[in-house]
């Protein structure tokens, strides 16, 4: 998940987590331990700017490039003779990372007009791989073309919720730039921490406080306005995280915002539909968007056992069983507490549709989730997909004896398990038998009717 694993606006959960929080970054721990069931919104860097320049925080001037045409206008309207040109994709690394078509780096400094244009059509259209993003990479379908700033001092700021603190957190340092990771390793002291208070917001003496840990006391009232700015910018856009790195002086004695990453809170959705409208869905897993639109939480692995659920522990518990048992979750998919007959049905055709997924393992237990409603789904689906892969049912709950009914009377090949265990179990010898099958060019197929 590109979006998901950003590196440079993850680590300030790193940090917290780190020293003592309860957080846990889906970049920092295992894919299991990330997962949430409401994911925040990741935009890109051109959107980040927008918005903190409409906050009165101080950017570089830019465009936002979808031709090589665009951003030669771009580069000679810019009021600058240095120029950036970014690859606007959701991933950190992009300065190391290759384009597939052969081009190196996903930042690139050029000098002309011209030459942006050239960098331009070498990275639009083309898919960049960095270290987060594995073979596939992710596309490029635009670039921002940004004035080249020469930084003297940079520093380190960024704002976010942290459920330890029970409220927003300021973290700052006056060692910012690429290496800010290093600095926490190797400086811990380095790092300021200041949580506010969301009743009180933040105060002068405390934005003072902050600027002179920073070294910035010849511009204490500029770096105040500039932390109020900052919050006020994550209290009115609803923002998760707002990280800004470097806030860099450069050789004219002027302060910019260099680079920034922010990330919103689905919940808000419905008031920040202009941010929204920004969400760039061709970052995203093409199965995680379609089952976001049925209300589906699935994120994809690697492995070969898909697995349906409903409940965030649920879903981390099978996971780890199906570890514990030498298989490998081909997926996290997570129904929730309510859902439809025909969500469980779309769910299948999730799992289903990745040709990794040699068996599936459905665990349910029924609270407000009925079972039987479970059991209809996956009839449901069973008959209409032609699954030709074993799928073991647990089921344990509300209606747990009607859906075992459904389940016998369908005529199909359904495993059913009353124990967790043993359906692991059974999920990962399933699973290992089509495996060593499809290597070995033999065609088994677990047919549905009896």
């Amino acid at each position: 998940m590109a979006a998901a694993m950003y590196r440079g606006a993850l680590f300030a959960e790193k940090l917290l987590a780190r020293n003592g929080a309860q957080l846990v970054s889906r970049a920092a721990a295992a894919p299991l331990a990330g997962v949430q069931q409401r994911r925040n919104l990741n935009v890109h860097e051109h959107v980040s700017f927008s918005l903190l320049r409409k906050a009165g925080i101080p950017v570089p001037g830019f465009g936002v490039a979808h031709t090589p045409e665009e951003a030669v206008d771009i580069a000679n309207k810019l009021d600058s003779t240095d120029v950036v040109i970014k690859a606007q994709v959701l991933t950190g690394g992009r300065g190391k990372g290759s384009f597939k078509g052969g081009f190196k780096g996903g930042v690139k400094l050029v000098y002309s007009a011209e030459e942006a244009g050239d960098v331009a059509s070498k990275m639009i259209g083309d898919q960049l791989v960095t270290k987060q993003t594995g073979e596939k990479g992710v596309p490029c379908n635009k670039v921002m073309v940004c004035e080249r700033k020469f930084p003297r001092r940079e520093f380190y700021i960024a704002i976010m919720m942290e459920r330890s603190y029970g409220g927003p957190v300021i973290i700052a340092s006056s060692q910012g730039g690429m290496n800010i990771e290093e600095v926490a390793e190797e400086d811990p002291g380095a790092i300021f921490k200041v949580p506010i208070d969301i009743i009180e917001g933040v105060t002068d003496e405390k934005a003072q406080e902050l600027a002179l840990q920073l070294g910035l006391e010849t511009r204490l009232e500029e770096t105040v306005n500039l932390i109020k700015c900052l919050y006020n910018a994550f209290i009115d856009y609803d923002a998760s995280l707002i990280e800004i790195n470097p806030y860099a002086e450069d050789t004219y004695g002027n302060m910019y915002a260099l680079d920034a990453k922010m990330r919103f809170d689905d919940n808000a959705e419905f008031r920040q539909k202009e941010i929204f409208d920004e969400r760039d869905w061709s970052q995203e897993d093409a199965k995680e968007v379609e089952a976001s639109k049925f209300n589906l939480n699935y994120i994809a692995l690697d492995g070969s056992i898909g697995c349906l659920v409903n409940g965030a522990g649920l879903a981390m518990a099978t996971m780890d069983i199906i570890k514990l048992h030498g298989g490998s979750p081909a997926n996290f998919l997570d129904v929730g507490g309510g859902a439809t007959a025909e969500q469980v049905k779309e769910a299948f055709k999730i799992i289903t549709a990745d040709p990794q997924v040699h068996a599936i393992m459905v665990n349910i237990f029924g609270g407000i989730m009925r079972c039987d409603v479970i059991a209809q789904g996956i009839i449901a689906a069973a008959e209409e997909l032609s699954l030709k892969i074993p799928i073991v049912v647990r089921l344990q709950g509300t209606n747990v004896d009607d859906a075992k009914a459904l389940i016998a009377m369908s005529n199909l090949r359904i495993l059913p398990c009353d124990n967790l265990d043993d359906a692991a179990k059974m999920a990962v010898k399933l699973s290992n038998i089509v495996t060593l099958a499809k290597a070995a060019n033999i065609d088994v197929k677990f047919e549905l009717p009896v």
